[in-house]
């Protein structure tokens, strides 16, 4: 019977703890800008840039070792 008094003391104290810290961060603005991160994804960024499909030669740096294993087999 000690130790369900013990678990819920752990509980309610780990409870008490995250309930403090999100009253801390609520204030200081984290979860104030809920829309942008939903909109970020819709625009391009321009970091990822595609091979032409007329260049047909294919560069032995560019293959990975995922690429290697599909050589062996062909």
């Amino acid at each position: 019977m000690d130790i369900l008094y013990l678990m819920i003391l752990c509980s309610v104290s780990l409870a008490a703890v995250f309930l403090v810290v999100f009253i801390i961060y609520a204030r200081k603005g984290q979860f104030e800008d809920d829309e942008s991160p939903a909109v970020r994804i819709l625009f391009d960024s321009g970091e990822i840039k595609e091979k032409d499909k007329s260049d047909n030669k294919e560069d032995p740096k560019e293959k990975g070792e995922n690429n290697k294993i599909e050589d062996k087999s062909e």
